[in-house]
């Protein structure tokens, strides 16, 4: 029983660092990348490798999937930046190496959600057919 209790906690301990790697991310990404690709960008999630050296950073961008690769390209080429500025921030041994992904979960909700809102809502009555009139013959 014990081992499940260590494995628990090191779960606990990998996504603390998750958490605290994407909110450090935010405000690096925020207040010190000068890339103009990267602009209006937010960090979704972050997942951790079990050994910890790798991070899967996950991130959505305002404007079109044009930009977004754009976005994704900025990010790849700040990436040993941010890496390096996290080590400045956090007190664990190593940092990952950050591998950034577009989050298109989102999209994907607002397009669900509004094909409901229109399977949901009240259809317009259809027109109603009009009388034949006779012609004189």
């Amino acid at each position: 029983m014990g081992t499940s209790r260590a494995g628990a906690s090191q779960t606990r301990r990998g996504e603390r660092i998750a958490d605290q790697i994407q909110r450090e991310l935010a405000e690096l990404i925020r207040l010190e990348v000068r890339d103009p690709r990267v602009q209006l960008v937010t960090i979704t999630a972050v997942e951790l490798s079990r050994d910890k050296s790798h991070a899967k950073v996950f991130f959505t961008v305002f404007g079109t999937e044009t930009e977004a690769q754009e976005t994704l390209a900025g990010l790849q080429r700040a990436a040993g930046f941010l890496r390096t500025s996290i080590a400045h921030r956090l007190t664990t041994r190593t940092v990952p190496d950050l591998h950034f992904a577009y989050d298109a979960s989102i999209e994907r909700g607002v397009r669900l959600s509004k094909l409901i809102d229109e399977a949901v809502a009240p259809k317009a009555p259809a027109p109603k057919p009009r009388a034949r009139r006779k012609t004189g013959t």
